[in-house]
């Protein structure tokens, strides 16, 4: 039990600072993968007017989501 009490401060800044990374990257990965719709507008929003077949290069397709379901 001693040892806890000796080594609290250090525990402390571990746990500060693992709880920081954690805060910080919740708006950054955690928000995004969660809701992901307001992302979704604002890219449609940012690529308004950019024909995507026009600025492939080497004449590949367009990349398409393989895991998309198929409609039937």
């Amino acid at each position: 039990m001693n040892s806890i009490r000796e080594n609290f401060r250090s525990i402390m800044v571990i746990a500060t600072f693992v709880g920081g990374i954690v805060a910080a990257s919740y708006p950054i990965i955690i928000s995004p993968y969660l809701n992901p719709a307001p992302w979704k507008k604002e890219q449609s929003i940012g690529r308004r007017g950019i024909d995507r077949e026009a600025i492939q290069p080497g004449g590949m397709k367009v990349w398409t989501d393989p895991f998309d379901r198929k409609k039937s």
